[in-house]
């Protein structure tokens, strides 16, 4: 915008009425911080329900049944999937929830076969810290998702009690899908006997197919095979169930759009007020700087630098702090076993800040052509 050597004229100009700087870059800093937190949740919608053409997952479920409790299945039913044309494999699958109500603490639990978990899952997945070989030979041991692990506080060797089930935590893992990040991976054996004291049934069936273009094809054959049995079954790629599933959770946070529309008009406003204020205290100032030869062009730039210091210093502000504490709260949004993480990185707060300094330039150029147009004159007569 402008050299490096006018830098400490625009500084003084910003720090010269302190209370008015640190209540708009407190204001920006609030709206930033909003918007943020708005924005990773538009993100964690997106990675949780966005599907790509690398989609090779299906997730069989009971018909008309969306909350876990009321999803059952026979687990007889795997033997049947598995002839299907295009199945590469089959994984029955428990899933215990706290509550199936939206909710920021919910605790889900899936019981898996050990051996299909070790084929199908495990390769996607990393190793934080324990053992998986101590979870394959442990019936109550659980593989916890780092983020439900530091939502709750649990390190290996802890037991952990929800939902009814208490289980000894023998890995932390990790996971770039959304599903895996904030559950804990147990027995299927030890999960029905502990939820229903009986075993053969399961929640649904996650089936891999072996290209992408049996997802439609191998979801027809599975719901045509159980069309007219006892447990009819409704078969949907993993993301299209998550939307479903979350449907109303999803509408909601889409609402949200609005309010962060809402909190960059307030940036906005706010940078352009503070501008317009500090120009108005500053038109002797200006007049005396052209005096001394300062150009209109130059007198604009250190004013629509001012701005854009102004917006920096509350982007910086209120991005970093809605990140930090996202990451540190580890926050999701679960609703029927389906979570929907807070997407929050480095590159939120560079792409807020970006934003907040953006909103700066623009607040700042109305004030800045309106100063540099008053004439020398006019502006020493000003009171």
């Amino acid at each position: 915008m402008i050299r490096f050597r006018m830098m400490p004229l625009v500084i003084r100009q910003v720090t010269r009425h302190r209370t008015r700087t640190l209540l708009t870059a407190g204001g920006v800093a609030t709206s930033m911080f909003l918007f943020v937190a708005v924005q990773a949740m538009q993100n964690g919608v997106a990675m949780a329900t966005e599907t790509s053409a690398a989609d090779t997952t299906l997730v069989v479920y009971r018909e008309d049944r969306y909350c876990p409790f009321t999803s059952r299945l026979p687990q007889y039913y795997l033997r049947d999937i598995l002839t299907i044309q295009g199945v590469e494999s089959a994984v029955p699958m428990k899933v215990v929830v706290s509550n199936c109500r939206a909710s920021l603490d919910v605790v889900t639990f899936r019981g898996v076969p050990s051996e299909e978990f070790s084929g199908d899952y495990a390769a996607r997945m990393t190793l934080i810290d324990g053992d998986l070989q101590q979870w394959r030979r442990r019936s109550d041991a659980a593989l916890v998702g780092e983020t439900l692990a530091a939502r709750r506080g649990l390190k290996i060797g802890d037991r952990f009690d929800a939902a009814g089930v208490i289980t000894y935590v023998a890995a932390i893992i990790s996971s770039h899908e959304p599903q895996d990040q904030n559950v804990a991976y147990v027995h299927l054996d030890f999960l029905q006997q502990t939820t229903d004291r009986k075993l053969g049934t399961v929640t649904q069936f996650n089936i891999k197919v072996q290209s992408p273009k049996y997802l439609d094809s191998v979801a027809r054959a599975v719901d045509e095979r159980f069309a007219s049995a006892e447990y009819p079954t409704s078969t949907r790629p993993e993301k299209a169930f998550v939307a479903q599933a979350a449907a109303d959770m999803i509408e909601l946070i889409g609402f949200t759009r609005w309010l962060g529309w809402g909190c960059l008009a307030a940036v906005l406003a706010l940078v352009g007020n503070a501008i317009v204020l500090g120009v108005q205290d500053r038109i002797r100032e200006h007049a005396v700087l052209q005096t001394l030869g300062y150009n209109s062009f130059l007198i604009q730039r250190l004013i629509v630098t001012e701005s854009l210091l102004l917006g920096l210093l509350g982007g910086v502000l209120g991005a970093g702090l809605a990140v930090g504490v996202l990451q540190w709260g580890q926050f999701a949004l679960t609703a029927d076993g389906v979570s929907i993480p807070f997407a929050a990185g480095w590159t939120l707060i560079l792409f807020g800040v970006g934003l907040s300094v953006l909103l700066g330039v623009v607040a700042g150029l109305v004030p800045a052509w309106q100063a540099a147009r008053r004439p020398i004159t006019t502006c020493f007569r000003a009171v």
